[in-house]
């Protein structure tokens, strides 16, 4: 497996699926038991279903983002990647800053994501 390539076939197609909220496609990027924890003190969400769960939900008031991720830098089978998004979320507009952290299994797929991320009012 080529960590990098898998990095950056996870930031491409999250690029995409979060701009077109395209759910589906972003799920194919998650082992089906994979972890993902949004925030450090957030319960995880277990498992490919709970995961595109959740990005489901996070996408259920925002409208119009734009969104570009960063180019991972990567260690082992492991990536951080930057993101930032500019969208509007309830009527507001809003910039969402942040990045993630991804384990990746020998397919290339993430096993384990971790975000880091705030969100401001306005579009900086």
């Amino acid at each position: 497996m080529n960590t990098r390539a898998a990095a950056q076939r996870f930031a491409d197609t999250w690029q995409h699926g979060w701009t077109h909220h395209d759910t589906d496609r972003i799920a194919t990027l998650y082992h089906h038991d994979a972890v993902h924890t949004s925030m450090p003190f957030r319960p995880p969400h277990r498992g490919r279903g709970a995961i595109t769960d959740y990005i489901r939900w996070s996408f259920s008031t925002e409208t119009a983002p734009h969104v570009t991720f960063a180019t991972p830098i990567v260690d082992g089978d492991q990536a951080v990647i930057e993101f930032r998004v500019h969208a509007t979320d309830d009527g507001t507009p809003i910039t969402l800053a942040g990045c993630v952290i991804a384990r990746f299994d020998s397919d290339g797929l993430a096993v384990q994501t971790r975000d880091y991320w705030h969100t401001t009012q306005g579009h900086v």
